[in-house]
């Protein structure tokens, strides 16, 4: 392929967290201009990575990768990182033109004038009205992808790159998103775990295999794509399987032979060494064949009557708060979905109740909260994964915490990292595990599939189903609130 035609090009590139942790391994693909591709791969495998390797982010140990020079690269990220929260809106999108310095820091490149229009015109592509002057922090999750997107655009890319660029955002968000990919013209490259939406624009997937630390590329239809991986995967086990029929079979007859003495030692030898050239050949089950366990959260036990009630609340129409009745109280074993669109105040409704602030609404005395928050902000970043779990639990039960800790994938290298090292898929899973230790009278999710591998929604599904304290939940995945018992709706929109 020419280099005129191509966007991107990895060719052999290697590179590794510190000497214990590899992510690419003599990787090589190429992406054409006006292409859109989808990169797919199990949490933790590097995808993120090979987005900070193409936006020159990080450097790669070996190999090169060929950027075409004329190409502009904007990424929206899957969330916007914490030291702009504070920022207005207008300064946000100020500092989307900042540019590296030398030592890797980021200063003003300049003054970018009359960029008030400018966001007004690109809020109007992502379908979001926001006062200049408001806070980052003060939108909704939802919102806020908005506003990643946003940030990318308003720097007229010639290759974007989405990372995970549905997550928080409601029906008609994604259905809007869509759209616009439908009709985007230019080089574009995707991480989502939302295959519907994969499936209406991109033009095949770059899948990074966590085992081989390579990428293989496809082209075609995502779905037909998706099944042709997965036909792969069991072509290679069907293989292993006959492969450690054949290494039993061999093994058994060396150890016949290697009893007979004489000439039959020889014959003896041969097999073992058949069967050690067997044992070569075998392909390791890829680890994205992984689900987590299927697991239990405990509820708080000798808990009774209403654990939670509201009789009032806020919601936000046009950024404007107008307070309205409500009549909810919350018992054990019920479930309450919270619905409305976003920026409609559910996340903001969640966390004044988890940290008691909301003034309409009364958490009984006693009742064991567990917070899980679509940001992960619960979470000390600075804490290792042992460090966190362990924080949550009732005791020091070693065993306890090393097996839930298991259940989720979270192996000895993961629990000595610390959490803000991790992908945002991981940190997904710290902070369920910390909820099966925490053991909570009351769960309350702000969007609990955001970054989650697919494989583990059904498993998170049936134990948030199960669960039998009182729970709130808020999600934009109907597939996902469909697989769970709810007792009742909340629509803040209603």
């Amino acid at each position: 392929m020419a280099n005129n035609d191509v966007a991107v090009r990895f060719n052999n590139v290697s590179f590794e967290y510190g000497h214990d942790k590899p992510i690419l391994e003599e990787a090589s693909f190429s992406l054409r201009r006006g292409t859109k591709m989808t990169l797919m791969g199990q949490n933790g495998a590097g995808k993120s990575t090979i987005f900070k390797l193409i936006t020159g982010e990080i450097k790669a140990d070996e190999g090169s990768i060929f950027i075409d020079e004329r190409l502009k690269i904007a990424i929206a990220k899957q969330v916007i990182p914490r030291d702009q929260l504070e920022l207005t809106v207008k300064e946000f999108f100020e500092k989307c033109f900042d540019e590296p310095t030398f030592d890797g820091s980021t200063a003003s490149q300049r003054k970018i004038y009359n960029i008030d229009p400018k966001i007004d015109d690109v809020l109007e592509v992502v379908n979001l009205k926001a006062p200049h002057d408001k806070i980052i922090k003060s939108f909704s999750g939802g919102q806020q992808a908005r506003l990643l997107l946003a940030s990318a655009l308003i720097q007229n890319p010639d290759l974007l790159i989405l990372d995970e660029p549905t997550n928080n955002l409601d029906k008609a968000g994604i259905a809007h998103l869509t759209s616009f990919l439908m009709a985007y013209q230019k080089t574009c490259i995707v991480i989502s775990h939302d295959a519907d939406f994969l499936n209406s624009f991109t033009d095949g997937v770059l899948y990074l295999d966590i085992f081989t630390k390579k990428v293989e590329q496809y082209l075609g239809d995502y779905y037909v794509v998706v099944a042709e991986i997965a036909a792969r995967i069991e072509k290679e086990k069907m293989k292993n399987a006959q492969y450690e029929k054949e290494i039993i079979a061999n093994k058994e007859k060396a150890n016949f032979f290697a009893n007979k003495g004489g000439k039959m030692r020889l014959v003896a030898r041969r097999m073992r060494e058949k069967a050690e050239e067997m044992e070569e050949a075998k392909v390791d089950v890829r680890k994205e064949d992984q689900a987590i366990r299927a697991f239990t959260i405990p509820s708080q036990p000798e808990l009774s009557g209403d654990l939670l009630k509201i009789s009032s609340l806020t919601v936000i129409i046009n950024h404007h708060p107008y307070p309205k009745d409500a009549n909810v109280s919350l018992k054990k074993n019920q479930h309450l979905l919270l619905a409305g669109p976003n920026g409609i105040g559910k996340s903001t409704l969640l966390e004044s109740l988890a940290t008691g602030k909301a003034e309409g609404a009364k958490i009984s005395e006693g009742v064991r909260v567990g917070y899980y928050r679509q940001d992960f902000s619960t979470l000390n970043f600075d804490d290792t994964v042992y460090e966190s779990l362990a924080s949550v639990m009732g005791g020091s039960d070693e065993h306890k915490l090393r097996s839930v800790a298991s259940g989720f994938l979270l192996d000895k290298k993961i629990m000595n990292s610390k959490v803000g090292t991790l992908s945002e898929g991981q940190k997904g899973l710290v902070a369920f595990a910390r909820l099966v230790l925490q053991e909570p009278g009351l769960l309350i999710l702000d969007e609990p599939t955001n970054h989650i591998n697919f494989r583990h929604l059904p498993i998170i599904a049936e134990a948030l189903s199960k669960y039998e304290g009182a729970m709130i939940l808020v999600s934009h995945v109907p597939e996902f609130v469909e697989q769970i018992r709810i007792d009742e709706t909340l629509d803040l929109e209603k």
